[in-house]
């Protein structure tokens, strides 16, 4: 079955057609930058380009980088705060003309890799970390997905949010060594590990391109290994949570 996956994230607004029973993306990824500011309006614009350049008619799975219940945006996060309470499922149906499916884009990516990727055959308590703008984290319980852990948002001493200390941005802002922030990501996952105890982390976003250069430097008792889809999952799995409107238009 082929879905129009969408995976908005802060910087960027990617796209392409996937087989949701595959797991494989048919397409090249489209990307364009993500709006400044990121108002409802201006991201569904380029969502409708998005929708456009593959000429597509049909159901659309998006993640969202905010909490998102029954479609509902409750936080802004990196994006404009008049998204707050609007329902993303109907705002995008409505000015596209095409059913939307819209979940948390960290949950998209946990998604694709649980089914797919390095967390096939994993059951217990697993947390799908992405690591990019933010500090994103989809959870699953013996294969079913618990939705909106947002464990970036997570209180740490005078950075508030935890993904102000210990995101990938934060390297990159700061020109650090993989050495130093390493070690940060790592106060992050001891941190997580504390208060959940997870069975298994699977690292993935941007920075799990870099494993190598930052993993001598993690130390937690929670096994850990690095997602198989890297920046693919989010647009993947934003696809597959689209399966039940598929599956309703061939009915």
């Amino acid at each position: 079955m082929e879905v129009l996956g969408i995976d908005v994230g802060a910087s960027g607004i990617k796209g392409a057609l996937v087989d949701i029973e595959t797991g494989e993306m048919l397409t090249e990824r489209f990307r364009i930058p993500t709006p400044d500011p990121a108002t409802p309006k201006s991201v569904t614009r380029v969502i409708r380009e998005i929708i456009d350049h593959y000429k597509w008619n049909g159901p659309v799975g998006c993640g969202f980088p905010t909490s998102i219940k029954n479609g509902i945006c409750l936080t802004e996060s990196n994006l404009d705060e008049k998204w707050i309470g609007v329902n993303t499922e109907e705002y995008f149906e409505k000015h596209t003309g095409l059913p939307f499916k819209v979940l948390n884009d960290a949950d998209a990516a946990a998604l694709c890799e649980m089914r797919f990727g390095a967390g096939v055959g994993h059951n217990g308590f697993v947390l799908v970390i992405t690591v990019g703008t933010g500090l994103g984290s989809g959870a699953f319980f013996n294969g079913e997905l618990i939705p909106n852990f947002e464990l970036g948002q997570l209180y740490y001493k005078k950075y508030k949010k935890i993904e102000h200390y210990a995101a990938n941005s934060v390297r990159k802002d700061k020109a650090m060594s993989f050495k130093k922030w390493g070690k940060r990501f790592n106060n992050f996952l001891k941190y997580v590990e504390l208060i959940l105890s997870p069975d298994l982390y699977i690292i993935g976003g941007g920075a799990s391109k870099y494993m190598e250069e930052f993993e001598a430097y993690i130390d937690v008792n929670t096994p850990h290994i690095t997602a198989s889809s890297l920046n693919e999952a989010g647009i993947i799995g934003a696809a597959m949570a689209a399966e039940s409107l598929v599956r309703s238009n061939i009915k």
